[in-house]
């Protein structure tokens, strides 16, 4: 597949974020927007970059970071650039749950009284994924998939359980508001509308400002990468098949930028949408000749075949679990589509058709 290439909206951004060290500018995108990137600990991500929209008695911001001191005080540092407190946040649109998004969304209500919104879809979740009564038996439906998957029995207790090291990164909150698709957000000066846009979480949200012609994508649609989409105990039945169709409910939208919640911004939206749409079918291909060659294979088998960033024996636990679910979420969508067969069992075993 020939390589597509967006343009960045911000050079020095785009620097910064290939530098792999530097974290780019408290920067004023436009009259009343500001981009403050709160550092992400532990994670080749690095920040987050929260969008803080101006009204005529403070800021709305999108995104909130990770619940740690360091991005607390990135966020209220960054917050005090562009003229305000953390006191003056009115309220937090979360993008969706993952702790880099909605970690320290709470924290922040905590200091400014400030309203929280979510999707029911991703609201709906919080219990489960973030409640010290229940991870128990997340583990245990992690564990699960990854049986059936075909992990072996010596790391599957490892693999089960690799994303518990960042459950302290969040202060559970349960959400003031919830937001359905194509709600108009009523925020004073902005014509901003969400997009609810399934598959790397159920509830994920994006926003579109017709007027200024933005949509703040969060992972959705990225520079760069793509965002993990795959099977597991809280995704929905095929969030590939999710995803893809979101992506393309976000591509009719005519805007001149694009604000992601990570990287840096870009402007090409249509051009971005296509190519990960592309890349996507372009790895669905890969796993039917991967099965074409073989009389049945397991998830796992699949994915240490598969093409991947870098070399499979040097993926760490977690992102090897992700790169199984991610795989797993490709065969669903295969096989909704009748182009694969699976046959059921303790592992799963998929066959070519």
């Amino acid at each position: 597949m020939a390589k597509f290439v967006v343009t960045p909206a911000n050079e020095r951004q785009r620097a910064a974020w290939q530098s792999r060290v530097d974290l780019p500018d408290v920067e004023r995108v436009r009259p009343g927007l500001w981009s403050i990137p709160v550092p992400i600990p532990i994670n080749p991500l690095r920040y987050v970059l929260v969008y803080a929209l101006e009204l005529p008695d403070g800021v709305v911001i999108i995104d909130a970071g990770w619940n740690t001191d360091e991005a607390y005080i990135a966020l209220a540092d960054g917050l005090r650039i562009a003229g305000y407190e953390l006191t003056d946040v009115k309220g937090v649109l979360v993008t969706h749950i993952h702790p880099d998004h909605y970690g320290l969304a709470g924290r922040i209500r905590e200091t400014s009284g400030a309203w929280i919104a979510l999707h029911p879809a991703d609201a709906s979740l919080l219990h489960d994924r973030y409640d010290d009564s229940a991870i128990e038996s997340l583990i245990r439906r992690e564990r699960q998939v990854l049986v059936r998957s075909g992990v072996p029995e010596l790391t599957l207790d490892e693999l089960a359980g690799a994303s518990m090291m960042i459950r302290h990164m969040v202060s559970m909150a349960k959400p003031d508001r919830l937001v359905e698709d194509g709600e108009e957000l009523g925020l004073p000066g902005w014509d901003l509308r969400a997009l609810w846009t399934p598959g790397h979480s159920p509830g994920h949200l994006c926003f579109v400002d017709t007027g200024r012609r933005i949509l703040f994508s969060g992972d959705h649609v990225l520079a760069k990468i793509t965002p993990i989409v795959a099977v597991h105990p809280q995704s929905g039945p095929n969030p590939l098949a999710d995803y893809l169709d979101s992506l393309e409910s976000v591509r009719k939208w005519d805007v001149d930028e694009v604000l992601p919640a990570h990287e840096y911004r870009f402007l090409e939206l249509a051009e971005r949408v296509d190519y990960v749409m592309a890349h996507h079918h372009e790895r669905l291909a890969e796993i039917e000749v991967v099965l074409a060659g073989s009389t049945g294979a397991t998830c796992w088998d699949i994915a240490t075949l598969l093409t991947w960033s870098r070399p499979w024996e040097t993926i760490p636990p977690f992102m090897r679990r992700s790169a199984n679910n991610e795989t797993l979420a490709h065969l669903v969508w295969l096989e909704a589509r009748g182009r694969v067969r699976r046959e059921v069992g303790e592992p799963d075993v998929w066959h070519s058709l």
